[in-house]
């Protein structure tokens, strides 16, 4: 991951996380959506926001394509650009989580050695391990591509898009995932069903 290049700088202890949370009645926690392109992480992720809001879960979507508009602008696709990509993400669903929110991040996140840094910086946070919930969106590529809502596969088969996930650059899949989602036989309502079951098994929400 980055290196640590400010110095004179000393981390200041602030208002207890877990008062925090019982004062605002919620639990943090990150759900990490991992799969391929046009796999249905981000359907599955608005599906799941809009669900819990309406439940009053604090809840918010960090998703691929929209934070390379703004905090991640500068970064393209190359692997150290996607690894950069991935570890802002993982501290910015961290900070989410602390606050009590549920982060549902939904990132193609192709390397595992990525994903799993996040997870760490999870489980070993200062204050505490935050629960971190990976969640593998398995669409088979061949259903991917028949999808292909931006017309992507089209572009990276022409050649017309390098370093393509799943086309010449690998996807390397969850070994021991929290969860798997299966889009080509599971409806958007049955996926949303399996996280919130995730998340009331590992205490985060109160079952319905």
């Amino acid at each position: 991951m980055a290196q640590q290049k400010a110095t004179n700088i000393t981390w200041h202890e602030g208002f207890n996380r877990e008062e925090r949370w019982k004062l605002l009645g919620s639990k943090g926690a990150t759900l990490w959506f991992t799969g391929l392109s046009a796999s249905g992480k981000s359907t599955i992720a608005v599906a799941l926001e809009q669900t819990l809001l309406q439940r009053g879960v604090n809840s918010y979507r960090l998703d691929g394509d929209n934070v390379r508009f703004g905090l991640n602008k500068n970064l393209g696709f190359s692997a150290e650009d996607r690894a950069e990509n991935i570890r802002r993400i993982g501290e910015v669903a961290k900070l989410f989580a602390d606050s009590g929110t549920l982060a549902l991040t939904s990132f193609i996140s192709p390397y595992r050695a990525d994903r799993d840094a996040c997870r760490e910086l999870h489980e070993k946070d200062k204050v505490g391990a935050i629960p971190f919930i990976e969640v593998f969106v398995d669409t088979p590529i061949e259903v991917c591509e028949q999808r292909d809502p931006k017309g992507l596969y089209k572009k990276a088969r022409a050649g017309e898009i390098k370093g393509f996930t799943g086309i010449d650059d690998p996807y390397e899949a969850p070994t021991k995932p929290e969860l798997v989602l299966k889009p080509e036989t599971m409806s958007v309502e049955e996926s949303v069903e399996a996280c919130l079951d995730m998340l009331t098994k590992h205490g985060i929400i109160a079952k319905a």
